[in-house]
């Protein structure tokens, strides 16, 4: 199992190292002047100049490329071109926003939705299965900008039961932020959960065909103990691989629903950078959504070793 970790964490570093030359690539390839977003249009050629000597923008870009990765690497992830301010802790505080959100859309997502996929799985063909196919496709199709204000106008101007503002402050425990999480989570739950339940049938439903749940019931095992053991386990390896990429989509990619819902996360912060064309903080936020979708995935083959063992002795 050791060798098995060891070589699954070399393939993470390697994806980091080729990941980062992208992002460095790309980031280059933007249009538009830096150092003309950062002073404005009146700013002078000679200005202009000296902001791009003090920012290094004028480097090669191999040094360029030496130089950023090097901080990165040692925590020095430099200074925002639009706040002035360190991108490190700024993006920490985000990143431990974005992680809180994601919590709450797993517990809310990952279990309804296996179970929605189990029972669907296990009567194929029949009217719960098509019900639950059905809705979740029904649900799925909707812009998440719409689930969001249908669930704002039931949930927070109908009910009352949650505010329709999740502008957190800044430090706020877990628990103190969690009203408000629930409704943008519950807008990304309506996404994920179509997904995830619909593999999880697929799988339910090609491993009741496989000949050792056949054998399993002829030697009079209980039904339960063979959906559950066997036949769920194995019908989990999809699914997992599903949750693993959609941890970075969690992490960064709720544009729309932190904007719905005012939500101080990554995703909006990405949207900042770009907006602004500030290149490091742009970087920073793509190179902390790799990485945390390489530990995701990292994550996920260990959960398959564990599930599967002949995946770790292969």
């Amino acid at each position: 199992m050791l060798r098995y970790v060891l070589r699954r964490l070399g393939f993470l570093v390697l994806t980091l190292i080729l990941t980062s030359m992208i992002i460095f690539a790309m980031t280059q390839l933007l249009p538009g002047d830096t150092a003309r977003v950062i002073l404005g249009r009146e700013a002078g050629e000679g200005a202009l100049e000296a902001l791009r000597e003090e920012l290094g923008l004028n480097d090669p870009l191999p040094l360029q490329y030496g130089n950023w990765l090097i901080h990165f690497f040692t925590g020095d992830w430099g200074v925002s071109f639009s706040t002035r301010s360190a991108i490190l802790p700024l993006l920490m505080g985000r990143l431990r926003n974005s992680l809180m959100l994601t919590v709450v859309i797993l517990f809310m997502s990952i279990p309804f939705a296996i179970l929605l996929g189990l029972s669907a799985g296990l009567r194929e063909g029949k009217l719960l299965d098509n019900l639950i196919s059905v809705g979740s496709l029904s649900v799925v199709g909707l812009p998440e900008f719409v689930s969001g204000l249908v669930l704002i106008q039931i949930f927070a101007f109908g009910l009352g039961w949650f505010p329709a503002n999740s502008s957190i402050r800044i430090g706020s425990s877990f628990l103190e932020a969690l009203p408000m999480l629930i409704l943008p989570a519950l807008t990304a739950t309506l996404v994920l959960l179509a997904y995830v339940a619909r593999l999880t049938r697929a799988g339910v439903i090609e491993e009741l065909k496989q000949p050792y749940v056949r054998t399993a019931d002829l030697k009079g095992l209980p039904r339960r103990t063979v959906i559950l053991k066997h036949v769920l386990r194995n019908a989990l390896t999809p699914t997992i691989t599903v949750i693993a990429i959609s941890f970075g989509w969690m992490i960064s990619g709720l544009i729309v629903v932190e904007n719905v819902f005012n939500y101080p996360g990554l995703g909006r912060m990405l949207l900042f950078a770009i907006e602004r064309r500030d290149l490091p903080l742009l970087q920073g936020v793509t190179m902390l959504t790799v990485v945390g979708f390489a530990l995701a995935n990292l994550a996920a083959d260990l959960i398959y070793a564990t599930l599967t063992p002949r995946i770790r002795l292969s």
